[in-house]
């Protein structure tokens, strides 16, 4: 019984640690989306389920947008 109950907490340990650096990544990746003017919360929703893949993708696939694509013009 008690090698079960190692094992378990082991498992625990594992899966926290698991999510705490899923969790980071996705915030770094919200931070790139960022800086390259795209939506950090909605590239930070992507990579709660992509995780690594959406790094890859938003390194590899886009561009930094220019500042008056991602603005409104403002009326006058």
């Amino acid at each position: 019984m008690l090698p079960i109950l190692f094992a378990n907490e082991v498992m625990v340990e594992q899966a926290q640690r698991y999510v705490v650096g899923w969790g980071t990544l996705a915030l770094i990746n919200a931070g790139i989306a960022q800086g390259k003017n795209r939506s950090g919360l909605n590239w930070f929703l992507l990579s709660l389920f992509l995780g690594p893949i959406a790094t890859f993708l938003l390194i590899t696939c886009f561009d930094k947008l220019r500042p008056d694509v991602t603005t409104r013009p403002t009326p006058v």
